[in-house]
């Protein structure tokens, strides 16, 4: 068996990218390897994946069109909205079957999560 423990994201976008983690998607630190290397996991709870964020200059763009993280909400319309206030670019709320909603915005370092 195995147990998906984190997603990486590499982002010259650092600490913008810390703190969307902890405001927009609601994760808390986890283990912080700073000052002696800037990297940094962060997830809902202790023993729960992680995402992995570490600093590196090179990586402006981190962003894949082809791949994204994904979050429920609680009420996704209302998430979206709050978002939308905070000055985010969101996408428009997507319903692919009756009773299911989402949309996307993307992280500082250009990753999209999904909020469903």
């Amino acid at each position: 068996m195995s147990k998906l423990l984190h997603i990486t994201i590499q982002t010259a976008r650092f600490e913008e990218e810390i703190e969307f983690y902890e405001k927009v998607a609601g994760l808390t630190l986890q283990r912080d390897m700073r000052p002696k290397k800037d990297l940094v996991f962060l997830a809902n709870a202790e023993g729960d994946t992680c995402v992995e964020v570490i600093r590196n200059p090179e990586a402006e763009q981190s962003g894949n069109p082809n791949l994204s993280i994904g979050f429920q909400a609680d009420d996704v319309a209302a998430k979206r909205e709050e978002l939308i206030a905070a000055g985010c670019e969101v996408t428009p709320m997507i319903s692919p079957m009756p009773g299911v909603q989402f949309f996307f915005v993307k992280d500082p370092a250009g990753v999209s999560v999904q909020f469903i």
